[in-house]
C-alpha cells in the first residue's frame, strides 16, 4: 500500500534531521543538514520565510514545547567542538544562548522538553546527558555519563521526574532520576556498530500508563554481524523488564518512531523501506506503507496526519504530510475493545450527535419543504338543497351525540344517511305526528294550528331562506293554489320535515 499525501513542503537542500509540530497542529518546523531551521504554513502549505533561521552549523534537532512558548534548535559540525542550543521565545521572538560559555556540548544529537515546559535535556555523541531551566536559561544538571556511548534519544517521563535515555543505536536502555541526578536502571550494552546504519530522531516514548516505548535489541539477541535493532520493545519503567510481546515485523534498522498523544497508535520507519502503523495495546499491525528510505517521522497533535522525510541524496529533501486512513483509525477501537477514534477527535463537531432541531426552511435551503397549501373556506352554496343542509345538519349532531351501535362503526359518518333516519325516527318515537290538512287559501300558521302541527323549530332551516320560489305548475291534476300559496311559514311547503 502506498501513501497518499495531502502536503508537500519543498525547500531544504540537504536531509531533514528533525521535524515538530506547534500545539495547534497548522504549523510545523523542520531542521536540516542544509544549516537552516524553518517554519511552515500546513494550510497554505509554504514556508513562512520571515522566521528562518540560518546557522553556522548542520541542524540536529529541534522542539517545540507543549505550550507553544518556546522553540529549540540545536546545531553541532560533527565533531563535537561548535554545538550550540537556542531557545526562541515564540511570543517575544527573544533568543537564548543556553550554553553562552561557548564549551563544547560533545556533539549534540538529540533533545526534549519536559511535559510542565520548564525543563530542557540534551544528549550527545560523546554519551553525555545535560538539562537547562528554559525559564531562567540556566543549566540545571549534567554532565550524566552513560557508560554505553552515544547518546541516540532522551525522552522526560510525564511527570518531569525520570529521564528515559535510549544509547549506541539503541541497544542500551537507561533511566535516571532528574531531581537526584541518579541512575535507576539500565538494561543492555552499547556497540562499536557503523553510526551510518542508524540515522533516528527520538525513538523513546513515556506512554500514558507510564511504561516505556523504544526501539530496541536486547543484548541476548544481539547478532555480532548485524548489531542494529529491528524491534520496537515495551518496558516497565522500574525494573526495565519488558512488558509483553515486542512489535516485530521490520527486516532492517528501525530509523523513526512516533507515538500518538492518547498512545492508543504508534508508527515505525524503517530502511527496509516500510511505514508501519500499530495497535499499542493489541500489539496488532494495522498496516504497511511502502516509502523509500523513510527518515523522521512524526504524528500531528490529534493522531490524523504522519508527517515523514525521506532519507536520501537525490536532491529531493521533502517533507510529506499524509492524512492516516479511517480504517487504521477505525481498527484502533476493533483491535483494543475501545473507542475506534482518538479521544481528540471523539470531542470535535465531525463525530458529535447533532441536536434535533426545528428546520427553517429560510436558512436549509437544502432542507426545504414546501408548506401545505391552505385549505379552502368553507362556501355555501344558495342553491344547494334544504334537504341536502338538513341531513348535513342532522349527521353533524349525531356525531355529538348518538351513542354507536352494536356491530356498527363508530365513526357516526361512516353511517349511510337511511340508517340515520331511522334512528332519529325511532328516537322521537313520542313526537305526534301531525295531520295533512289542505287548506289552500289560508295562512301557513292557520293551517299548523288547524293539523295540531308543533310550533316553529329553530333547529331546522325555514325553506324560504333556501328555496327558490315555486315554478309554474305543469301538472294539471295537481291544484295550483296549493302550489303558489308558499308563504314561507313553518308546515307551508310539502317538503317539510316534522319529527
Amino acid at each position: 500500500m502506498i501513501l497518499t499525501p495531502v502536503v508537500t513542503l519543498r525547500g531544504h537542500r540537504n536531509i531533514v534531521r528533525s521535524l515538530d509540530y506547534f500545539p495547534d497542529g497548522k504549523r510545523m518546523i523542520s531542521g536540516s543538514f542544509d544549516k537552516t531551521s524553518r517554519q511552515w504554513d500546513l494550510q497554505a502549505g509554504m514556508e513562512l520565510e520571515e522566521v528562518r533561521d540560518i546557522c553556522d552549523d548542520e541542524v540536529r534537532a529541534v522542539a517545540v514545547s507543549r505550550n507553544g512558548r518556546w522553540v529549540i534548535t540545536v546545531t553541532n559540525n560533527h565533531d563535537g567542538d561548535s554545538d550550540q542550543v537556542k531557545a526562541c521565545e515564540v511570543e517575544t521572538g527573544i533568543v537564548r544562548i543556553l550554553n553562552k560559555d561557548g564549551l563544547p556540548l560533545g556533539g549534540l544529537e538529540c533533545i526534549d522538553i519536559s511535559a510542565d515546559n520548564t525543563l530542557l535535556t540534551s544528549g550527545s555523541m560523546d554519551g553525555t546527558v545535560r538539562i537547562w531551566n528554559l525559564d531562567t536559561g540556566k543549566f540545571v544538571a549534567g554532565p550524566l555519563g552513560t557508560e554505553a556511548g552515544r547518546v541516540d534519544a532522551v525522552r522526560f517521563s510525564q511527570d518531569s521526574n525520570k529521564l528515559a535515555v535510549v544509547s549506541v543505536f539503541g541497544n542500551c536502555l537507561e533511566v535516571w532520576d532528574v531531581k537526584t541526578r541518579k541512575l535507576d536502571r539500565r538494561v543492555g550494552k552499547g556497540t562499536d556498530a557503523d553510526r551510518r546504519r542508524l540515522i533516528c530522531d527520538r525513538p523513546v516514548f513515556w506512554t500514558n500508563k507510564g511504561t516505556i516505548l523504544a526501539v530496541f535489541c536486547p543484548p541476548e539477541n544481539l547478532p555480532e554481524d548485524d548489531p542494529v535493532p529491528k524491534a520496537i520493545y515495551e518496558f516497565d519503567a522500574s525494573t526495565l523488564e519488558p512488558v509483553g510481546a515486542p512489535f516485530q515485523r521490520h527486516i532492517e534498522v528501525i530509523s523513526g518512531l512516533a507515538l500518538s498523544s492518547d498512545g492508543a497508535l504508534f508508527a515505525s520507519a524503517s530502511g527496509d523501506n516500510t511505514i508501519k502503523f500499530w495497535a499499542f495495546e493489541s500489539r496488532q499491525l494495522l498496516a504497511s506503507f511502502d516509502v523509500i528510505n523513510p527518515f523522521t517521522i512524526i504524528l500531528s497533535p490529534v493522531s490524523t496526519q504522519l508527517a515523514y522525510a525521506t532519507y536520501t541524496y537525490t536532491g529531493a529533501y521533502e517533507i510529506i504530510i499524509c492524512d492516516i486512513p479511517p480504517d487504521i483509525l477505525s481498527n484502533i477501537g476493533t483491535a483494543q475493545g475501545q473507542s475506534a477514534l482518538p479521544k481528540d477527535l471523539l470531542k470535535a463537531d465531525a463525530t458529535r450527535r447533532r441536536a434535533r432541531v426545528r428546520c427553517d426552511p429560510a436558512a436549509s435551503p437544502s432542507m426545504f419543504v414546501p408548506p401545505r397549501p391552505p385549505r379552502p373556506l368553507l362556501i355555501r352554496d344558495p342553491q344547494q338543497s334544504a334537504l341536502v343542509r338538513l341531513l348535513r345538519k342532522l349527521l353533524r349532531r349525531s356525531s355529538r351525540t348518538d351513542p354507536p351501535l352494536d356491530n356498527q362503526p363508530c365513526d357516526p359518518r361512516d353511517f349511510p344517511a337511511p340508517s340515520l333516519l331511522r334512528m332519529t325516527a325511532q328516537r322521537r318515537l313520542d313526537h305526534a305526528v301531525p295531520s295533512i290538512v289542505d287548506v289552500p287559501l289560508a295562512q301557513g300558521r292557520e293551517r299548523n294550528a288547524v293539523a295540531g302541527a308543533p310550533k316553529d323549530d329553530e333547529d331546522l332551516v325555514p325553506a324560504e331562506y333556501t328555496d327558490d320560489p315555486p315554478a309554474a305548475n305543469t301538472n294539471p291534476r295537481q291544484p295550483t293554489a296549493a302550489m303558489r300559496n308558499n308563504t314561507g311559514q313553518h308546515g307551508s311547503s310539502r317538503l317539510c320535515f316534522c319529527f
